[in-house]
């Protein structure tokens, strides 16, 4: 007679707690909302960087590149020493420092031609970046640098040649347009001359005060009685709610082929 085998049982299993509940749809919203506002930071922060660094890397190269091809542009960063050693171009005579009021003066360009560079001892001895026509962010100062309000003087004019350029971003190349100070060179090179100006004020404005690039900027309402430079940038960085304004006057021209201007040579320390 065999023995009958008693097969356990397994024990029952509990029963679900009432106080367990599935996620509600408000606790699955707030969750839905926290993840889309981190994939959104995440967005955000990957815009910034795109902005104020790789805008700058792309920006810094296509302006350099701009300059390259212009065979008639000064682009070498000497120094006065160099100058002595008879290292480089020669220093242009004081004899070829000729009067503003026979500074030769070219026709205004067609939209985005680059017809000028533009150089800022105060911004370092290597600084240099090309002069394009008009002031539109997409074809000009977001890809050529530095823009001329068409319409305003050209290099060496009588009258005022009025430029902008980004503060930040895009190669910023008025980045450190609040540093130049009263005496400060500006100088512009085109193919047939140097015009080395001085800065003589700066402002801050509203951007409706459109006056300061007028003819005359001293005195708007009046004709030119001068040849004028004039810079305009956003103000404060990282802002466009105001403009900040540097004017100039020009000091002397001299034709190219005789040297460089001494002023792009000097080491002006930094602060």
């Amino acid at each position: 007679m065999s023995a009958s085998v008693e097969v356990p049982t397994q024990p029952d299993a509990p029963p679900p707690d009432p106080r367990r509940r599935a996620p509600g749809i408000g606790t699955r919203l707030v969750s839905l909302v926290g993840e889309l506002c981190i994939i959104a930071g995440a967005v955000v922060g990957l815009y910034v960087v795109w902005q104020l660094f790789y805008t700058d890397v792309v920006a810094d190269r296509e302006q350099a590149e701009v300059v390259e091809d212009l065979d008639w542009a000064y682009t070498g960063a000497i120094t006065a020493g160099d100058v002595a050693e008879d290292d480089g171009p020669q220093v242009i005579p004081a004899e070829l420092h000729l009067s503003p009021d026979t500074a030769p003066v070219m026709d205004e360009p067609g939209f985005a031609e680059t017809f000028a560079t533009f150089y800022v001892p105060r911004w370092g001895t290597d600084y240099i970046k090309p002069i394009s026509q008009g002031v539109t962010r997409r074809e000009v100062l977001d890809v050529l640098g530095i823009g001329h309000y068409p319409g305003t003087g050209m290099p060496g004019a009588y009258g005022n040649f009025a430029i902008s350029a980004h503060r930040t971003t895009y190669g910023k190349p008025f980045n450190r347009i609040a540093e130049l100070q009263e005496g400060d060179a500006l100088v512009v090179q085109t193919e047939e001359a140097w015009y080395v100006y001085r800065v003589t004020e700066h402002l801050i404005v509203d951007p409706s005060q459109v006056e300061v690039i007028a003819p005359n900027p001293y005195d708007p309402g009046a004709a030119p009685d001068g040849h004028y430079i004039t810079l305009t940038s956003c103000h404060p960085m990282y802002s466009a709610a105001e403009r900040y304004i540097v004017h100039g006057e020009l000091e002397y021209w001299a034709p190219t082929g005789n040297g460089v201007p001494a002023e792009i040579l000097e080491e002006i320390p930094q602060p």
